[in-house]
This record gives C-alpha cells, sequence and structure tokens, in this order.
C-alpha cells in the first residue's frame, strides 16, 4: 500500500504536471487569456458580458445560456429532455423571494423572447438551438456562427459600427471544425469580444 501509494499518490501526478508544464503549459494553466498584463478569462470558460444586475451588455457577444451560472466551481447542465415541461414551457410561474410570481426566464420559449427583444429580432426569426439552450457543462465557451451573426447588428447599433464590419470581425474570429470535419464552425465569445474592444473608435 505504502509503495503503490507513492507510486501513484505522488510521483505519477508530479511526472504529469511536469510533463503537461513543458509540453502543454497554456492548456495546462486553464488556456488563460491575458490583455495588458491582467488575465480577463479562459478561452476554454464561458463567463457573462452582463451589467451588475444581469442584464446583457449590448456592446458585447453573449455565450450560450447556462444551467451553472457561469460559475467555473459548478460545472452542470440541467438535465432536461427535449419535451420536458421545465424547458419547453411557454410560461412555467415561478414564485420570487418577495412572493410575485413571473414566468421562468429559463425556459426555450422565454429564452427566445428574451433572445429576440436584445437583437431586435422579429417572431418568425429562426433562433440557433444553441441561442437558446444550455450546454452539458455550463461553460461552453464557444457560440454558433449564426448566433453570432444574429447578434452582430445589436453590437453594431450598440458600438456605432456598421454591421458589416461587426460581420466581418465575426468571420474573421470563426473557428473551423475539429479535424475538419467533427461538429460546426464556432466563434469563442471572449475571443471575439476582446478583438471588439481592440478596434479603434469602439
Amino acid at each position: 500500500m505504502v509503495i503503490f501509494t507513492v507510486l501513484f499518490g505522488l510521483v505519477y501526478p508530479l511526472v504529469v504536471t511536469g510533463v503537461a508544464q513543458v509540453a502543454f503549459k497554456d492548456k495546462a494553466d486553464g488556456s488563460l487569456v491575458e490583455r495588458n498584463g491582467k488575465t480577463v478569462g479562459s478561452s476554454l470558460i464561458a463567463q457573462p458580458f452582463t451589467d451588475a444586475k444581469g442584464v446583457p451588455i449590448r456592446r458585447y457577444f453573449q455565450p450560450r445560456p447556462s444551467a451553472a451560472s457561469y460559475d467555473p466551481t459548478y460545472s452542470t447542465g440541467s438535465n432536461y429532455g427535449p419535451l420536458n415541461p421545465a424547458l419547453i414551457a411557454k410560461c412555467l410561474e415561478v414564485e420570487n423571494k418577495d412572493g410575485t410570481k413571473e414566468c421562468d426566464p429559463n425556459t426555450v420559449p422565454q429564452r427566445a423572447k428574451a433572445y429576440r427583444e436584445l437583437n431586435g429580432l422579429s417572431d418568425d426569426v429562426k433562433i440557433p438551438v444553441d441561442a437558446v439552450t444550455a450546454s452539458a457543462s455550463g461553460l461552453d465557451p464557444d457560440i454558433s456562427v449564426a448566433n453570432a451573426k444574429l447578434q452582430a447588428g445589436c453590437v453594431a447599433d450598440a458600438r456605432g459600427l456598421s454591421t458589416k464590419k461587426v460581420l466581418q470581425l465575426v468571420g474573421d474570429h470563426t473557428d473551423g471544425r475539429p479535424l475538419g470535419i467533427l461538429g460546426e464552425k464556432t466563434v469563442n465569445v471572449l475571443d471575439l469580444n476582446l478583438a471588439l474592444d481592440g478596434m479603434r473608435g469602439t
């Protein structure tokens, strides 16, 4: 027991950590993103772009909804099936702390309504599924290209830019399919928002 404790509880973790720090230092440290010497987030973990009251900041692209409230120490999904009333109900009433009731904002119809209102979209505009559903981890840092394109107009208006210019930035920060064939093209929200902040006059 002592030998295996030393081997697998001490030696093995130290060797793996050493190899990771030498060969994959950025990934081993959490793929942290720095600007002007300050850590602003991780390219692997979603973060909210909201004000102190939790209202989305229109100057920034918004990530996927999160069942974990974007808390990296509490990675989780809702585990709701596609027909679960808690996910698809038009208005599932929930009680607030003050006793008042309102529609649960975390159902797909309510998320779609909020998404359309934020981005000035009409009711007949189809919304990408990643805009109204949380990922399994609740911390997916990427959104679909379709999602980013629908948000471009709102961001452009808030920054006084042309939608064409913002869409071009989306294109410049679109990542290809893993291995060229898996999944779909995505946009890293933090990367895109930092690029926006780096533009002159915005």
